[in-house]
């Protein structure tokens, strides 16, 4: 196949519009995820959380207010086919120029400091950037902004090979009870298992692209995303922190093998405004 040229200014602007866009507007799904919860949920309290998220949303689809106030930090994953040659300015420069510009001309919240002296860099940069390459003449671009409350509730550990799936289970459970009220529930739950330590928190990460309500398309795998969503609503919490049936909206698995001598997992919150969107280029 021909190498197919792609100028780095396409990916720029796809990144600076797609920054305003998930600031202001809840994925289908997860709006379809908090109308479907309001069905199950029985807390007064917890009914009227879900009906002024539903709100909220209608009213940052807008365009004027964005759905929460911290517009997060800027993660990109990148699949780029093997096929693709890019032209241009650097590419990691294009994509930090994107987030400049799409957080500028958004009026979106700058987040990102040092992290001592706390000093804001002023324009939401640096990004996170996760590149894979695959095979093919595209690039799938997909920004992620990660909100900071829900991301401090995030965890990664190494359990012993003999905790099983019941440590697992143990683990992710506790870490949402933990987080309580913090990460504005109700959530989204991503989980990692497997791989290396840091292998774990990036299959967790990646996890909360799937769509809400989708389970895996591996059995096992969905038995116990299953599991763990039915655990972690049973816990009370609920939207809020205030009482009530639905604490997650979904709980979202990703699963590799692990070396013999561990087990790593990963849990990576995510509140309900979870904000991304792909595009393919």
């Amino acid at each position: 196949m021909a190498i197919r040229e792609i100028d780095t200014s396409l990916l720029r602007d796809a990144i600076a519009s797609m920054a305003v866009e998930i600031n202001h507007t809840l994925p289908a799904d997860v709006e379809r995820a908090l109308i479907d919860a309001k069905s199950r949920e029985v807390s007064p309290q917890g009914l009227q959380v879900l009906d002024e998220l539903i709100e909220n949303a209608g009213i940052a689809k807008e365009g004027v207010f964005p759905l929460c106030q911290d517009t997060g930090f800027a993660v990109v994953f990148l699949e780029v086919g093997q096929d693709v040659h890019f032209v241009g300015a650097n590419l990691k420069e294009a994509i930090e120029e994107g987030i400049r510009k799409g957080y500028k001309e958004g009026y979106l919240r700058k987040s990102i400091c040092h992290p001592f002296t706390r000093k804001n860099t002023s324009d939401n940069t640096p990004a996170v950037i996760h590149t894979e390459i695959v095979p093919g003449d595209k690039v799938k671009l997909t920004l992620v902004a990660k909100g900071g409350g829900s991301e401090n509730m995030s965890r990664v550990t190494m359990l012993a090979p003999s905790d099983g799936w019941e440590g697992v289970k143990r683990f992710v459970v506790k870490r949402a009870e933990e987080a309580g009220s913090n990460p504005c529930p109700p959530i989204i739950v991503g989980v990692g298992i497997g791989g290396t330590f840091e292998k774990a928190a990036l299959l967790a990460k990646k996890s909360l692209l799937r769509n809400v309500g989708e389970p895996s398309a591996d059995p096992e795998v969905a038995r116990m995303e299953q599991e763990l969503f039915e655990a972690i609503n049973a816990l009370g919490v609920g939207p809020q922190g205030l009482g009530g049936r639905i604490t997650a909206l979904g709980v979202l698995v990703e699963m590799m093998p692990c070396h013999i001598a561990s087990l790593p997992v990963a849990v990576n919150i995510q509140c309900h405004s979870a904000r991304h969107k792909s595009v393919v280029i």
